[in-house]
């Protein structure tokens, strides 16, 4: 276990929230006249954990490059899930299992940006190969703007092996690529299924692509030929929830 810390307000939040007993201590910065600073304090008081006042400069150094907004948060960080604790939560949502895959999204940006939709959509979990994941980063935690307390990471040695396990266990993977004339809207995501998509410049591995047992497309009748692969996460996992009947 590793400690980092959480910078800004919307992380410090979310972890107080979602994850309390994780955190050690929690600084802010002294003087701030930030209603959102105070409530965090009070928090984090009622919670008996250590509230410390600092200058701006101090919050600095300890938060790094990341803007901390007049408070940051010691953090226990928590391990990735592995791919051998899928079963579990594939049998605990049953037939409205929800996975989202990211192959090959490392900027933390985007993967922060992945994670708030994947919470607001009730995601089961986000899977990342082990070897190109960045991890839950302070640029990550931020960027998700709390759902990374609330979705199970999942970094997978082998995305291949991973991807054929959720399909022999009954999970339907549907993969995103410009260059099919399937339409998203026209597939059928309700039941257990797995969205898979790749990075914006290469898209998904050929081996990711050849494992799922669908590739669609979202329609873009404009001039672009594609979208952040944030943009894309949130539009087809929402297309999933509306076919589910926002459940």
């Amino acid at each position: 276990m590793s400690e980092t810390w959480i910078v800004g307000i919307n992380p410090v939040e979310g972890a107080l929230a979602n994850d309390p007993d994780r955190v050690r201590e929690v600084m802010v910065e002294r003087g701030s006249r930030n209603a959102r600073v105070t409530a965090i304090a009070e928090l984090a008081r009622k919670l008996k954990i250590v509230v410390k006042e600092a200058s701006k400069e101090a919050l600095e150094r300890a938060g790094g490059e990341e803007r901390h907004q007049g408070a940051i948060a010691l953090y226990d960080t928590p391990p990735l899930f592995t791919e051998n604790e899928l079963p579990d939560l594939i049998e605990k949502a049953g037939g409205g299992a929800l996975f989202l895959v990211l192959d090959g999204v490392t900027d933390p940006h985007n993967l922060g940006a992945c994670l708030r939709s994947a919470a607001a959509a009730k995601v089961t979990a986000v899977i990342v190969p082990k070897d190109r994941a960045v991890g839950l980063t302070p640029t990550v935690r931020r960027a998700s703007a709390g759902g990374a307390d609330l979705v199970p990471l999942v970094a997978a040695t082998n995305l291949a092996r991973t991807l054929r396990e959720l399909k022999d266990a009954g999970v339907w993977l549907t993969g995103l690529a410009g260059d099919t004339d399937q339409s998203i809207y026209a597939m059928d995501l309700k039941g257990p299924i797995a969205l898979v998509l790749g990075s914006e410049g290469e898209g998904m591995r050929r081996l990711t692509r050849e494992t799922c047992d669908f590739v669609a497309k979202i329609p873009m009748p404009g001039s672009m030929e594609s979208l952040n692969v944030s943009v894309a996460t949130g539009i087809v996992l929402f297309e999933a929830l509306r076919q589910r009947g926002g459940k």
